[in-house]
Formats: structure tokens, sequence, C-alpha cells
């Protein structure tokens, strides 16, 4: 029996979760085209159990909103599901030329180096509203990352020279090599030191 690639191309069999939060929330299980079309839409703690690269490719179609408004909504943002695969597909090629490693792999080990543990939520006594450092969900770690990333990506490519597919893997390198250039690293950063100092 031949073997399923994630789009047709790569090996996701060798690929290890490392920490042990997230391994049962990041699905290696392989895609040639990874497009469930929302098919366990509603259902509770499912979209875990979707192909990792899907979730990506999801939430590049829509990457959320920022401060309230619909933020960068044109160009690759559209909803549409083929323009957004390729956009991927392309990005993991230039992760490949670069990095000489199986891209699926690079994007995991980002994942896990720029999820948060911690974040802060508001809580209000007597009319005064204090912050208050809590634990990061494992599915909400993964949500965030992503979330990150992918605005991240945006913010660089948008009215910009650099294409969407550069500035994607760009984000996603240095979230794997942990460096500060990573918009993902930053704010994991930023949310972990005010989760420290509202202790």
């Amino acid at each position: 029996m031949s073997q399923i690639l994630a789009f047709n191309k790569w090996d996701t069999s060798t690929i290890k979760v490392d920490d042990p939060g997230l391994k049962n929330y990041i699905t290696l299980t392989p895609r040639i085209v990874p497009k469930t079309g929302a098919r366990y839409a509603g259902n509770r703690f499912h979209k875990s159990r979707v192909f990792i690269v899907e979730r990506l490719i999801n939430r590049l179609m829509v990457p959320g909103h920022k401060s309230k408004k619909h933020f960068l909504s044109s160009g690759h943002n559209t909803g549409k599901s083929q323009k957004v695969y390729t956009l991927v597909k392309k990005t993991f090629e230039i992760i490949q030329d670069r990095t000489k490693k199986n891209p699926i792999e690079v994007f995991v080990k980002a994942i896990e180096n720029a999820a948060p543990r911690e974040e802060i939520i508001t809580i209000e006594y007597g009319g005064a509203r204090y912050p208050k450092a809590v634990e990061c969900a494992p599915q909400r770690r993964v949500d965030i990352v992503l979330k990150f990333m992918t605005q991240g990506s945006y913010q660089k490519s948008f009215a910009k020279k650099k294409s969407a597919e550069a500035a994607l893997a760009d984000e996603i390198i240095n979230a794997y090599q942990k460096s500060a250039n990573s918009v993902a690293i930053a704010k994991k950063n930023e949310l972990e030191r005010q989760a420290d100092s509202s202790r």
C-alpha cells in the first residue's frame, strides 16, 4: 500500500511533538488535500483532530479581528481555500529550500516554540479591574500561535513588496529558531511577561 504524503510531497510519519502538553492537540495525519470542508464545525475539541496544516490554511483564510476591526481584509485574505492552499504549499517549498529540512517538521517545532504557556484575564472586584495570570489551555495555545503567525505574516506583506509566501516562511522559520523577529515569539514573550508581573 502506498503511503499518503502531505501535499503528496512530505512525509509526516517521523515527526514527533516534544511538548507533552501539545502532543494530543497537534494532529499529524497527512492529507494530500487538507480540506475537511467544516465537516466538524461546532463539535467540541474536534478541530484538534484536524491536520495541523489544514488549521493553518483555515486561519489564513480568515485571520480574525484585531482591535475589534476586520484587520487587512483583502488580498490573500479572501476565504478562498484553493488560493490559500497554493500559498501554504509555496511557503513550505521556501522553508524546505532554506532549511533543508521537512517543512512540516519545522512548522510543528515553530508552534511548540511560540505557544504561550500563560496569559492574563481581567477580574473585577468592587468596580476595580485587576489582571490575573492564568494557565493557557493546550488547544487555545495552538489557536493563539496560529493567529499570531498569520497576522504577523499579513502585517509584513500587506501593501508591501514582500510576497505573502515569503512573509509566512520568514515567520515560521524565525519561530522555529526562537528568533525575536518572529511576531509569534515576540507576542508569546510579551504575554508571559505580563502574566508574570500580574501574578
